[in-house]
């Protein structure tokens, strides 16, 4: 399992084998799955609810392309007309949603990871990679789903609810429970392919680093500069990943708040280059570092816990080993 090569707690040092392997023994199972999982939810929720207000001015560039044309139109003009109180609004979604989804999000790609692992011995690392952080996925936005259509509707709308114990009744008397999902297929649109080369990117960019910049074994550096590696494959895979899922980002929007009944009809009113770059700048400058403070939060929650940070070092470097 990638995240556990190094020095383990004292009584559980030597018994996990090398992180290329993919195995751990069962009876540490539940505790190494557990610190992932509450370090995901932690991390994730804790960023999110920092970049809460570049949310809000995404969120509203998306949904209001011709009235916010830019990003400080856009702040201007929200704090003009709403207040600095408008910049917050959403941050319970945010933190509680983005945290479930990040519990699972980590927790399950180190599960999926270990299953897949076993699987498929003799492929290619990428393979496994895609279909551990693909699966993990779907799971983490059937969490974060109903939060996320109530949060978007309170940012765009100022009149729809004040936050999320308004927003939920509101959006259920509306338009049922199938209302906290209409927006699941385009959501798991953007975020699965965000996850696979979100995750595929900072494993390849963290064995990049040691072999080709640090050109150490991991377990040789001190934790600070373990921490310093995951920042920087933290924000390439983030800034990757954000450019990648930017048109299902957009098409999410849309079809929250109503700006289109359908798929097709979401593309066809956006367009196809606007897909692409419709709040890109504002977009990869809230998730690159919002991501980087992820995985840093992340590692240094298990480092606390007695586990190295994350990321495979496969075989070969200095004297042979990952």
């Amino acid at each position: 399992m990638a995240a556990i090569e190094g020095r383990i707690p004292t009584g559980i040092e030597g018994r996990i084998p090398a992180a290329i392997e993919g195995r751990i023994p069962e009876d540490l199972k539940p505790r190494y799955y557990a610190l992932c999982t509450i370090g995901g939810m932690l991390s994730a929720g804790t960023t999110h609810l920092a970049t809460t207000p570049l949310d809000v001015v995404k969120v509203n560039m998306q949904v209001h392309p011709i009235k916010y044309h830019s990003i400080s139109s856009c702040f201007t003009t929200l704090l003009r007309e709403q207040g600095p109180s408008v910049l917050w609004k959403g941050w319970t979604g945010k933190f509680f949603g983005y945290g479930a989804q990040g519990g699972c999000r980590f927790g399950l790609y180190e599960y999926f990871k270990g299953v897949y692992s076993n699987v498929l011995v003799d492929q290619h690392r990428s393979l496994v990679f895609f279909l551990s952080s693909a699966s993990a996925e779907v799971f983490a936005n059937l969490a974060l789903c109903p939060f996320e259509a109530v949060k978007v509707r309170v940012q765009a709308h100022p009149s729809f609810a004040k936050g999320m114990l308004d927003g939920f009744p509101k959006v259920y008397a509306s338009e049922g429970a199938r209302g906290f999902y209409r927006g699941l297929v385009p959501l798991l649109g953007r975020n699965i392919p965000f996850s696979m080369v979100m995750f595929s990117t900072f494993e390849h960019s963290v064995d990049f680093l040691y072999r080709n910049v640090v050109k150490r074994k991991k377990e040789e550096c001190s934790k600070a500069q373990q921490l310093g590696v995951t920042c920087l494959a933290g924000y390439t895979a983030g800034s990757v990943g954000s450019f990648v899922s930017n048109p299902a980002d957009n098409i999410v929007a849309s079809l929250y708040n109503r700006k289109a009944d359908s798929l097709m009809l979401a593309i066809r009113k956006i367009g196809l280059a606007n897909l692409f770059t419709r709040s890109l700048p504002i977009r990869m400058l809230l998730v690159g570092p919002s991501i980087t403070m992820q995985w840093f939060f992340y590692d240094t929650f298990k480092v606390l816990g007695g586990l190295p940070t994350s990321g495979e070092v496969a075989a070969g470097l200095g004297d042979g080993t990952g």
